[in-house]
């Protein structure tokens, strides 16, 4: 169902602006008030000194990506396809080995759990994703899980039992490449999504419409029962290790970043129309083309996202009829709008609508705009934070670490909503991501895993404190 959104300045300009009712959500007053345990950080930290193993963590990293292997070097490992069973199986089957218990939820998310000291607080989660983009690389989410399988592997080897139990956790479809919405599983746990709206999203391949997010669980094996809830599968925290997808660290000579938030992001979806014409009769002052207003637009968005400071991106446009002796009538684009800030988002957007109304009267066209996903900016809690950069400083040097925004979305986000969280970022080669060219060395995996294990080991300690 599509609601009216407010169109602010859009005047008596022709056009409107809507929303549908799922990407609401983000309107809301923050999720993230509902927790309420703040840890004291000033006290001494005493964990032990463990190292991570980086030709093992490096030869798992190799090994699983046999799994959806391209020839190209890359991986195409869609969320609940046959290739996503099958790594899903060796997850299972590797954790139980380290002595975890395995629980599948409604959304056929993996918590591979080890037994802690106490038997009352709930899990530290170790959270990423295995999914792929249809042409991804090797690194994106599936480092965040190997390193969490690599941690589980060192406290085995050495005997260690943390205070809380740990969970490693592989969410299902973060990203969004097969049911198209992203990180819908953790936004299901954290209940930004309804489990019935997730259940029901279509596989993109599949024309009919009848194989769905549950229909695909249900084929591969994987719809569990445990309930898809914060409520009833709670975590202590939330810890992700991921490359940064982006050349910030790598362009600035840093080793770690400590991740204080999630810039606010999300996507338009605009709808121009005009009037088909005769391309070689209709005189130039009588047209009415949907495709130049939307080159009018498009030029436009960018000057605004510059100004902002801000970025945005056009990645999809198709026009009608695709004629070339036909004046277009109708061209549909995507617009993706990020910053760091949400009032400032909010800002380009009503910027946008306004100049996209404008342009649009101005070459007798109209203009609709679909707003259907947006996340407001998140700021991680400073508990988890102090544990990264603790961490970091530690394991890389203060002079190498670096504290920054992400630009892309996470499981993190979500979880944020409903438990302390943090992530670790690694350089990522040339800043080349969802592409099989997708790089980071063996030294920068293993160093991020040996952040992240410092790090939870650090979050632990600090709950037996507080236990105490």
């Amino acid at each position: 169902m599509l609601i009216t959104r407010t169109t602010r300045a859009l005047g008596l300009f022709s056009s409107t602006i809507k929303s549908t009712s799922y990407s609401s959500f983000s309107r809301l007053a923050p999720f993230g008030q509902t927790y309420t345990r703040t840890l004291s950080t000033t006290t001494q930290a005493t964990i032990p000194s463990y190292t991570v193993n980086k030709d093992r963590l490096w030869n798992t990293i190799h090994e699983t990506a046999q799994w959806g292997a391209t020839p190209d070097g890359g991986i195409r490992r869609l969320a609940l396809t046959d290739t996503d069973k099958a790594v899903r199986e060796w997850f299972v089957s590797t954790t139980q080995s380290l002595g975890c218990t395995v629980k599948v939820d409604e959304m056929g998310s993996l918590f591979a759990t080890r037994a802690g000291i106490s038997t009352s607080l709930p899990p530290i989660g170790i959270g990423s994703h295995l999914d792929t983009q249809p042409a991804g690389g090797r690194y994106d989410g599936i480092l965040g899980v190997q390193a969490g399988i690599e941690i589980l592997r060192v406290l085995e080897e050495n005997g260690h039992q943390t205070y809380a139990p740990l969970a490693v956790i592989d969410w299902t479809n973060e990203e969004g490449a097969r049911f198209n919405t992203g990180m819908v599983s953790s936004g299901v746990w954290s209940g930004r999504y309804a489990l019935d709206y997730a259940h029901a999203l279509p596989a993109a391949e599949d024309k009919t419409k009848k194989a769905t997010l549950k229909s695909e669980l249900e084929r591969i094996g994987f719809l569990g029962s445990v309930p898809a809830s914060y409520q009833a599968n709670p975590l202590s925290a939330h810890f992700e290790l991921h490359i940064e997808q982006g050349p910030v660290l790598e362009d600035e000579g840093k080793m770690v970043g400590v991740v204080t938030g999630v810039q606010s992001m999300g996507w338009l979806i605009v709808t121009v129309h005009g009037k088909n014409q005769h391309s070689g009769t209709c005189p130039m002052a009588r047209r009415a083309c949907a495709l130049t207003s939307a080159a009018r637009m498009i030029s436009r968005v960018e000057e605004i996202a510059l100004a902002a400071d801000g970025l945005s991106t056009v990645g999809v446009i198709n026009s009608w009829p695709q004629s070339p002796a036909t004046v277009p009538h109708k061209v549909v684009f995507s617009v993706d709008l990020s910053h760091h800030s949400t009032e400032v988002r909010e800002r380009m957007i009503a910027e946008t609508s306004a100049e996209f109304g404008r342009i649009a009267q101005a070459n007798k066209c109209t203009v609709e705009i679909e707003d259907i996903w947006n996340s407001p900016a998140v700021q991680f809690h400073e508990d988890c934070i102090s544990c990264v950069r603790e961490a970091a400083r530690n394991a890389a040097g203060e002079d190498n670490v670096k504290e920054m925004m992400a630009g892309a979305g996470h499981d993190s986000v979500h979880t944020s909503d409903r438990c302390p969280t943090s992530m670790v970022f690694v350089p990522s080669k040339g800043g080349i991501s969802h592409h099989p060219d997708e790089y980071s060395s063996p030294e920068q995996c293993a160093l991020g895993a040996q952040v992240l294990l410092e790090s939870v080991l650090r979050y632990d300690d600090q709950l037996k404190k507080a236990a105490l």
